[in-house]
């Protein structure tokens, strides 16, 4: 086996992203083949869904200036240059300048071509064309139909097409997860295409996945296999929408290729077999699988994209709607050790929102929505910064986390891909066409949809979740019947009531969890929804005592400041004198009061929307605690410092990895390392191939100990390294969730 050196506290960054979300559209133009199976639900077309004002606007605009002041020509760098072009702008730093560097230009050109299409602001138009030309340019310079930008790709590529490969989670033949990459870009040309009708951007496609069926062409099955256990993206689903949009079916049958039968087996049986898996590897696969199935009305692809995401959101789901913890899963159902700085990783929600898209479109019901809304409101909106639009890898749920944020030109990680598309696609799902006719009411933002089918303008106007209503204005030609479906949330305990023009209005609630109101609309029509909202806990699946606060659709917490917490001191815990000394007093939708009472005092702690959380510390579970517990917990704490102090003691030298002054003192060396900060500690890795060296005091014919730090949680197979001392290997390691949610 391949040892990959690492040292103290080992942490990789690794991802996966997806860019189109091509789902069954009415009436959809663009689609050359007919689906196999019968919809049940299909979305509107982007432009004809206009947000208003509110939040999710916000945070469109300020996307969208972020995505305007990003230099297309700098993401264009590796392009031009490895296809013998003279670049025209400087290279990116952070991730670009990585063996990863193109996968940004994917996204960047998917989110400008799907603002575009939302809101026809010709500067996005000009961008997606510019990039498009300059992509052209490059493959035509090539002549093999290739486009890509990664270092050394010509070897990669080479070495692939013969069967020689060397294959490691994220590395293909030395490159980072290159198929990833190429997946960005052929998402972000095919959206091109299909928000911004730039056709050459589908000539370009095409060409390339030519490429990619001369290449792989000789390659066995096995050889095949094994190419897919480096992470590939969702190389299975561009290739279904490359179909999709020629009618050629070379390019389904060039799907299979991209079948990785140790993860999809498994779950085409049921199986969850997820534990200690890379998770957002995975998704951007089930993506594809959904994807084909409404093509093919394959029960195997059924199957996978169903258990797949009923198995993710049921059990390896957090309350905001993330999932993972430091980018992997865990046993179904196992997660109160699972809270770090590194849960949630933001790419994984990105993906699971397009996956429950398809699975919605294919069989409406309000389960799907529930998540979506769940996951937007709680994880998508609170991972970018609202002072800057700068975006999350991770979103901690560690008591005491806190959110780190990208660098608008030296970050580039894969959750600033898809966070570029996240905030200017807030009205992709608000509302679907039933196969009826009428509309599926699933979120409730403002926003108006102009439904030319039915010559019908339909206004919501709402402050949800701050207020628990909404209403919605019928502007139409000509008197129209049709059904509103109107989800009832997860959340919601006690019925809706519905007004039409302001008098009471009878609805239904049907089996897939929806309110229906049929009539015939008439222009000036209103109909107004209350939403009765309340306060509620959900608690951790394996520990009753570790729980989360709710406030209708909202995960609610504590705001902690700027300083790490002081165990014991600062701890954000609950302590249980009773059976009914916890109380929730609700004072306004922004201040929720958690009334905690002892035997001699009581004790008031204020809960805010978790989204509203940015540049300080928070807590989102609390422990509940009984007294004798409680003084076991403290004890426990205690011993473990005592043990510290004594170390202290006896320490001849210590080293901080990722600690610059540290690591100058030490002579610190290193190839293909990284440092950062996490879990309340500095830290630094060290790569495939890489290493990291430096020097300690020792007392010399004195017997001596290394005491080496790592957290416990990372995982995925990947950290096996040696620890070498003078020369001579004095252990070997591995890191393998040894001791899940903490140092060891």
């Amino acid at each position: 086996m391949k040892r990959i050196p690492y040292l103290l506290f080992p942490f990789l960054l690794h991802m996966i992203a997806s860019g189109q979300n091509l789902v069954p559209t009415h009436n959809d133009q663009k689609i050359k083949v007919p689906y196999s199976i019968k919809p049940g639900a299909f979305a509107f077309h982007t432009q004809d869904v206009k947000l208003l004002d509110g939040q999710f606007k916000r945070a469109m605009e300020l996307d969208a200036a972020y995505l305007l002041e990003i230099e297309p020509d700098r993401l264009l760098h590796r392009f031009r240059k490895f296809a013998g072009l003279q670049p025209k702008g400087e290279l990116y730093g952070g991730w670009e300048k990585e063996t990863l560097s193109g996968h940004s230009l994917g996204h960047y050109l998917s989110a400008c071509a799907i603002q575009y299409g939302s809101t026809q602001d010709k500067r996005f138009l000009d961008r997606v064309n510019y990039i498009v030309d300059e992509l052209a340019e490059c493959q035509d310079a090539r002549k093999i139909g290739y486009v890509g930008a990664i270092p050394k790709e010509d070897s990669v590529w080479n070495l692939v097409s013969k069967g020689q490969m060397r294959v490691l989670d994220f590395s293909l033949n030395g490159a980072w997860s290159p198929w990833y990459t190429e997946h960005k870009i052929l998402a972000g040309l095919m959206d091109a295409f299909y928000y911004a009708d730039n056709k050459k951007a589908l000539t370009i496609t095409t060409r390339f996945c030519d490429w990619v069926g001369e290449t792989l062409k000789n390659l066995t099955d096995e050889q095949i296999q094994k190419m897919l256990d480096c992470e590939f993206g969702g190389m299975n689903e561009a290739l279904v929408n490359v179909y999709a949009l020629t009618g050629d079916k070379k390019y389904l049958e060039l799907s299979y290729k991209f079948e990785h039968n140790k993860i999809i087996d498994p779950l085409s049986h049921q199986l969850d077999d997820l534990n200690d898996k890379h998770s957002n590897t995975q998704i951007p696969k089930i993506i594809g699988n959904a994807r084909r199935y409404e093509f093919t009305s394959s029960t195997k692809d059924k199957i996978v994209s169903e258990f797949f995401w009923n198995t993710i959101v049921n059990n390896h789901t957090y309350a905001i709607g993330g999932n993972s913890d430091s980018e992997h899963l865990g046993a179904p159902g196992k997660m109160n050790d699972r809270l770090s700085d590194n849960t949630a990783e933001t790419c994984n929600t990105y993906n699971m929102l397009k996956l429950t898209r398809h699975l919605f479109t294919q069989q409406p019901k309000a389960a799907y929505a529930d998540y979506y809304e769940r996951a937007l409101y709680n994880h998508i909106f609170s991972s970018q910064r609202p002072e800057d639009g700068m975006m999350c890898y991770f979103t901690p749920l560690r008591k005491g986390g806190k959110k780190d944020y990208s660098d608008k030109f030296n970050s580039f990680w894969c959750c600033v891909g898809s966070g570029m598309e996240n905030h200017v696609k807030y009205n992709e799902s608000i509302y679907y066409r039933s196969s009826d006719g009428g509309v599926y009411v699933n979120l409730f933002v403002p926003s108006e949809l102009n439904w030319s089918e039915k010559q019908v303008t339909l206004t919501q106007e709402t402050h949800y979740p701050e207020e628990s209503s909404t209403s919605f204005n019928i502007q139409a030609k000509k008197p129209v019947a049709f059904t509103l479906y109107i989800r009832k949330p997860w959340w919601a305990k006690s019925s809706f009531v519905f007004t039409v023009n302001g008098k009471s209005a009878i609805a239904k609630l049907n089996l897939d969890g929806y309110y229906t109101i049929s009539k015939k609309w008439n222009t000036g029509d209103v109909l107004k929804v209350d939403m009765p909202m309340q306060l509620y806990t959900e608690v951790m699946p394996d520990n009753p005592n570790r729980m989360a606060f709710m406030y209708g659709p909202l995960v609610l917490a504590s705001r902690l400041g700027q300083e790490e917490l002081k165990p014991f001191s600062m701890l954000p815990i609950l302590r249980k004198e009773g059976q009914d000394n916890l109380e929730l007093v609700e004072l306004d939708f922004a201040s929720v009061i958690l009334k905690i009472f002892g035997k001699d005092s009581s004790q008031n702690i204020t809960l805010v929307p978790f989204n509203t959380i940015h540049d300080e510390r928070y807590n989102v579970y609390w422990d509940i605690f009984t007294p004798s517990a409680w003084e076991k917990e403290k004890q426990d704490y205690d011993e473990a410092a005592r043990k510290t102090s004594e170390l202290e003691k006896l320490t001849i030298d210590f080293l901080q990895p990722g600690d610059s002054v540290s690591e100058k003192a030490h002579n610190l060396t290193s190839s293909k390392s990284y440092r950062g900060r996490s879990n309340a500690r500095r830290w630094r890795d060290a790569r495939e191939d890489g290493f990291i060296s430096f020097t300690l005091k020792s007392e010399p014919n004195t017997p001596q100990t290394l005491i080496l730090t790592y957290w416990g949680s990372d995982g995925g197979g990947r950290l096996l390294f040696d620890i070498v001392v003078d020369g001579e290997t004095i252990a070997t390691q591995e890191v393998r969730q040894n001791f899940p949610n903490r140092f060891f």
